[in-house]
């Protein structure tokens, strides 16, 4: 498989062989303030590190090698064209709890990927076995359930991750390399990060706290010890970390989990509109003087968007009050809401703002299949195979 170089680094799982870098210095937290005492995350993570998790899996890779031509010519049509080959793996992630009674927790999809068992430990040692209600590839989210009522178990809190902004705090909690429960802090680099070509539908935080092997899947919290992401992947050499990590939003997952829920998988939401980015070059032939907002080229017929009003040449500058800014975020905004959601969208036409009221189609958009989610984003793998030079894509 060709290795994509991206900014002289590779967009990379978090797989045991990694090499570590040096980390660059992340933002300093609140200092101390004279007469009181010292901060400290510790009084927080008392409160927040039981809901997060160690995930172990073991399962079975299917992989399929195409037999030269010639083997075919010397031993007739009998001699199978493709070689199937199937190794067994074991691998390490990090998952969140978010609904303690029912025994709901959230990792990866590429974590779970191909897993026959799933065995889950608390911070405390216990440790059970879990299932798997559900899980979208297009967006690495998979939703487990503990198989037996487990008592005393903590849910982290959910943050509302369309407020957040670019300089708020975060900490990282997570498995790395399966050496047990750590933590990192740092703050959100950027929002709304995609083009990464690591899922079908991006749209992350970026974040400097260290994020390493194995935390696939973990959380990423503000300082008020709620939910803000769920750690993805690291943009490194070779999965080293430089202070360039991802997370899918909370309100994202919470968006997916709530549907896998409700019907077992996810009933993706259309508009049915085609476009893109808003380029300089666009902006000045429109008049727009920004560079922010979705530009519509085509409008596809008797669809949501039609039904709705929206035309070609409208720019969608929000969703339900919250800013759009750029195509790709709407895509994946309207993605992973459900099938007949009622939004409200905001729309430039002609220099004028207007609101358009609409109720998502369903997307037709098929799931990706398995042999997409590459093999080599399995959180921390325990195998005898280097994998520190794979990327995903």
């Amino acid at each position: 498989m060709m290795k994509k170089p991206l900014l002289a680094l590779s967009v990379v799982a978090l797989s045991l062989s990694s090499i570590i870098t040096p980390l660059h210095a992340s933002a300093a937290l609140p200092t101390q303030v004279e007469g009181q005492a010292l901060p400290s995350l510790a009084p927080m993570l008392e409160q927040v590190s039981p809901a997060v998790v160690s995930i172990a899996v073991e399962g079975t890779q299917v992989s399929r090698q195409r037999i030269p031509e010639s083997f075919r010519f010397f031993f007739g049509d009998e001699f199978p064209a493709d070689q199937v080959r199937e190794r067994p793996f074991r691998g390490l992630g990090s998952g969140v709890i978010i609904d303690a009674d029912k025994g709901y927790i959230v990792t990866n999809y590429h974590v779970i990927n191909g897993a026959n068992t799933i065995k889950v430990q608390l911070t405390d040692g216990r440790e059970y076995d879990a299932e798997l209600v559900g899980g979208d590839q297009m967006t690495d989210v998979a939703l487990l359930k503990l198989e037996k009522k487990v008592k005393n178990l903590t849910q982290i809190k959910l943050a509302d991750s369309d407020k957040l902004r670019v300089g708020d705090f975060t900490v990282a909690i997570g498995n790395p390399f399966g050496l047990g429960q750590t933590v990192t802090s740092g703050i959100v680099s950027a929002l709304g990060r995609s083009g990464l070509n690591l899922e079908n539908l991006e749209n992350f935080i970026q974040t400097d706290a260290a994020i390493n092997s194995g935390n696939s899947g973990g959380a990423l919290v503000n300082l008020n010890g709620e939910l803000i992401g769920i750690n993805t992947a690291i943009l490194g050499p070779n999965g080293g970390n430089v202070g360039i990590g991802f997370a899918i939003p909370s309100n994202m997952m919470k968006n997916l989990t709530d549907q896998i829920i409700q019907h077992g998988e996810v009933k993706r939401g259309m508009l049915g509109v085609q476009g893109g980015e808003i380029t300089s070059e666009l902006a000045e032939a429109l008049g727009y003087e920004s560079s922010k907002g979705a530009f519509v080229n085509q409008v596809m017929p008797d669809s949501a968007a039609e039904k709705a009003g929206l035309q070609a040449g409208d720019i969608i500058v929000s969703l339900n009050g919250k800013s759009i800014n750029t195509f790709s975020e709407l895509r994946a905004k309207v993605a992973t809401l459900g099938a007949g959601k009622e939004i409200t969208l905001g729309v430039i036409r002609d220099g004028d703002k207007k609101d358009f009221d609409v109720t998502l189609g369903e997307s037709q958009m098929q799931q990706a299949k398995a042999e997409q989610i590459h093999k080599g984003l399995s959180g921390a793998e325990l195998s005898n195979t280097s994998k520190n030079d794979e990327t995903k894509g």
